[in-house]
């Protein structure tokens, strides 16, 4: 597993440039996704819509990197995993979440979720859940953005349907074991907790100096 990659060259302006640029492109694209998914139009302005979106694909992949985004990292300690489906500025298919830390070290995001994340009718699918709960978990286990703990067990347990609309996730350590730590968290609406999750999450081989 390659470390994550340097890029000198970026300054916190830079950073924040691209972060507005890109990141709104991902917005728009969002906005398209729920249109796509919520659309009543008729065929001729569905293949019209076709036609200028094969377009914008074309004008987009003009210039572009090859492969996976990955994560970037600056001199000026900006971390840029800006391809993440759950964070990425960059990913439309991301909500993205915000992850907020507070002193014990503990985190927490306030997101929402609309029909792209569709399951059941209404509520959000449970792949979905299951993946926010297992990056959150991998967020609070982390020792260090260079050196991330990842995925080792985790089990969900779903209390009840999770509501599409505005959520919350939180999560916080238990305990750490050598390279291993121990991570609890749930998600939540406004009735309160809809799942809750437990994990092992393990710092990799090529972390451990």
């Amino acid at each position: 597993m390659p470390r994550f990659t340097r890029v000198e060259h970026l300054t916190p302006d830079d950073v924040a440039q691209l972060r507005a640029t890109y990141g709104g492109l991902a917005d728009s694209v969002r906005d398209l996704v729920d249109a796509t998914i919520r659309t009543e139009v008729d065929a001729e302005a569905v293949a019209t819509a076709r036609a200028q979106i094969d377009a914008a694909t074309a004008l987009l992949r003009s210039r572009q990197v090859d492969g996976a985004f990955g994560v970037q990292i600056t001199s000026h300690g900006d971390r840029m995993p800006w391809g993440n489906p759950v964070i990425g500025v960059r990913n439309p298919i991301a909500p993205p979440l915000v992850i907020e830390r507070d002193d014990s070290g503990a985190v927490r995001t306030d997101f929402h979720l609309g029909a792209a994340y569709e399951g059941p009718p209404g509520h959000v699918h449970g792949g979905v859940v299951a993946m926010v709960l297992d990056h959150v978990l991998g967020e609070v286990a982390a020792n260090d953005p260079e050196s991330p703990r990842f995925t080792g067990t985790i089990s969900v347990r779903y209390r009840r349907a999770t509501p599409l609309g505005p959520l919350r996730a939180e999560g916080s350590v238990s305990r750490i074991d050598g390279i291993k730590a121990y991570a609890t968290g749930h998600i939540a609406d406004a009735d309160g907790v809809t799942a809750e999750a437990e994990g092992v999450f393990i710092l990799p081989r090529w972390a451990r100096g």
